[in-house]
């Protein structure tokens, strides 16, 4: 037994984040920060949760509304398309696209060129209609 005292690990960038946003994620409809803060489960202080959920919201990844004088939020989109927004705001932060779609093409596995290649016809498809 020593005398140091417990230190709390800490956390990954994005790690909370992540777990607000699957909070938000497995609620029935729009919550309070509050529901977030008690769902964690964790020993989080309000204002951290609320400083998260603002930093999403600038993000795009979620969306709030007034109920009475707070607020409510729901997640903007599924973990897809959030993963979407961010590959998307990583390719648009980068002066030459065409290297960064390049590389990106030329790493994916067969399977996924081969899907990605499909994706791309029927999004051409359905753009002809």
């Amino acid at each position: 037994m020593t005398d140091e005292p417990r230190r709390s690990r800490r956390r990954g960038q994005g790690e909370l984040e992540a777990l607000v946003l699957s909070a938000l994620r497995e609620a029935d409809g729009p919550v309070s920060a509050g529901w977030v803060q008690e769902r964690l489960g964790e020993d989080l202080a309000y204002t951290t949760v609320i400083t998260i959920l603002t930093r999403l919201l600038a993000k795009g990844a979620v969306t709030r509304e007034r109920a009475g004088r707070s607020f409510v939020w729901t997640p903007a989109s599924d973990q897809a398309g959030l993963a979407a927004h961010k590959m998307r705001k990583v390719l648009d932060g980068q002066s030459d696209r065409e290297a960064v779609l390049a590389s990106f093409v030329t790493s994916l596995e067969p399977d996924d060129e081969r899907l990605l290649r499909d994706l791309l016809e029927q999004a051409r498809g359905e753009r002809e209609d």
